[in-house]
């Protein structure tokens, strides 16, 4: 069905970015424009999702020109799931930045740059295209590096280094693969390459040309041995910016991960093979590294790391009940991921350190913030009912049903690491008293009500959303559940794009 507002997502954030472009100097009012625009784009991605979900998947030619030759925009259930759950976390970011960023970062222009971001990402979720997708990398990279450097710390600068390089890299590799990919089939419309990849005699390139893409998303997607620059970078912007970056772009690479493999690329066994054993190793390195890590946001970066192995095993065995696993811990892990790095945000606000050694003592003296604090970290580890405990209980039947132990030996640790550091970091943050002689200057207690609701309130909103989906993870399966039915079976999707009404 043909929808001419599927862009409503895109659109609202470039007006957004626009509009305080013009109130440059102008913080305050910065300020309430991306409050409000995030709200909006909110609203907009709630209606996309409701219309979506029951009317089936819609469509959009740029310029009217018909696919498979002009640029089409798809909004199916995984791209408008994904624009929802981007929408929140970009909304409870921006409560946040209106008080977790200096002013002086404000005036270099980060309220404009990360709403570009969020355009970004949800313009690589709604294309149809391939080479539209990488354009829409880009945007993403470059608005990232601006957020990373703002500031020109050196620390940052270090950061942003690293990971320009080698997102450049994985970018090479992308922009090489869609080359060859239209050499070898003369289309761009993932749609339409479904059906031409199938025609092409020589499928040895072909299975190169997949290569090419596992490669740039790997590195996107920080899968191991690609991950490197992940934790080098992710602990150096501000606690706002490395909250936008640890929620959704490492999830975007998975997401292409998805689609392409789905639509372009069906796993064959060496394909499948080589998901679970990156899966394994990504698994292991991110836990080995978040064991001996003390600072905060650098333990958070190897736990992304960590998590990300389970997803690449989900999508390595692509059957329905591993597909189901992995969408549910997407869905997560964009929201868990944000709130950490947000949560490290506001712990830096009250003692001045996210170090570990020099912290304690949070639980005596806001029991009520710690306690939200804690049922977030509980969603982390998977405690039983809470979100993250559903999509492993999938992923470890499934690996069980295909003799992936392998795999379930890494769920495992991996599950453990993450509940031995996390329990770590409440004992040395949390229950423990300040260490003698490292009396920290509290500086939340003095702040304005205002600036404390503003720091506190999107750590809840999104607390509650994490809640929400596992209790009520009976709707999350079921939506999973047909979002993987769409992958396996894309039928419906290449006749929405080609055959439209």
């Amino acid at each position: 069905m043909i929808d001419n507002n599927i862009l409503g997502p895109v659109f609202i954030h470039l007006f957004t970015g626009i509009l305080q472009l013009i109130a440059w100097r102008k913080t305050v009012t910065q300020r309430f424009i991306s409050g409000i625009g995030s709200f909006l784009g909110l609203l907009i991605a709630i209606r996309l999702f409701t219309k979506v979900n029951s009317d089936g998947i819609l469509t959009l030619n740029a310029a009217n020109w018909d696919a498979p030759f002009g640029i089409v925009f798809v909004a199916d259930l995984l791209s408008s799931t994904l624009v929802l759950i981007t929408s929140i976390a970009a909304f409870a970011v921006s409560l946040f930045s209106s008080t977790g960023i200096s002013r002086q970062r404000m005036l270099y222009g980060y309220f404009p740059i990360f709403h570009f971001l969020v355009m970004g990402l949800n313009g690589a979720f709604l294309t149809g295209d391939i080479f539209n997708l990488y354009v829409w990398f880009e945007v993403i990279i470059i608005s990232s590096f601006v957020l990373m450097t703002l500031g020109g710390r050196k620390t940052q600068l270090e950061g942003a280094v690293k990971y320009m390089a080698l997102n450049i890299l994985a970018s090479t590799f992308f922009l090489t693969g869609v080359g060859i990919l239209y050499g070898i089939t003369g289309s761009l419309n993932m749609a339409d390459l479904s059906e031409k990849i199938k025609m092409v005699n020589n499928q040895f390139l072909v299975g190169i040309t997949s290569a090419f893409f596992l490669l740039g998303f790997g590195i996107k997607s920080a899968v191991f041995p690609l991950y490197y620059w992940l934790p080098s970078s992710y602990h150096t912007p501000p606690s706002a910016v490395a909250a936008t970056f640890g929620g959704l772009l490492t999830k975007v690479g998975i997401y292409a991960m998805l689609r392409v493999f789905s639509l372009i690329f069906i796993p064959d066994d060496f394909t499948k093979q080589l998901l679970m054993v990156l899966a394994v190793l990504t698994i292991f390195t991110g836990s080995m590294g978040a064991l001996i890590k003390l600072n905060i946001r650098r333990l958070f970066s190897y736990l992304i790391v960590c998590h990300i192995g389970f997803m690449i095993g989900g999508i390595g065995m692509f059957t329905k009940v591993a597909l189901i696993g992995t969408l549910f811990y997407l869905f997560h892990d964009i929201l868990v991921k944000t709130n950490m790095f947000l949560i490290a945000g506001l712990i830096r606000q009250m003692r001045g350190t996210m170090d570990l050694k020099s912290l304690g003592g949070l639980y005596a003296q806001y029991p009520k913030i710690s306690l939200l604090i804690v049922l977030v970290l509980f969603s982390l580890v998977g405690i039983p009912p809470l979100s993250g405990f559903w999509p492993k209980v999938f992923l470890i039947k499934d690996a069980y049903v295909h003799g992936e132990y392998a795999y379930i030996f890494a769920l495992i640790l991996g599950s453990f690491v993450t509940l031995f550091v996390i329990a770590r970091m409440w004992s040395e943050a949390f229950w423990k008293n300040v260490p003698e002689g490292n009396e920290l200057e509290d500086k939340f207690e003095p702040m304005p009500l205002a600036r404390k609701i503003l720091l506190v309130l999107p750590i809840g909103i999104l607390a509650l959303v994490t809640i929400y989906i596992g209790l009520n993870a009976n709707f999350v399966i079921t939506l999973a559940d047909n979002i993987a039915d769409q992958l396996i079976d894309t039928k419906p999707y290449i006749e929405a794009v080609l055959k439209q009404n």
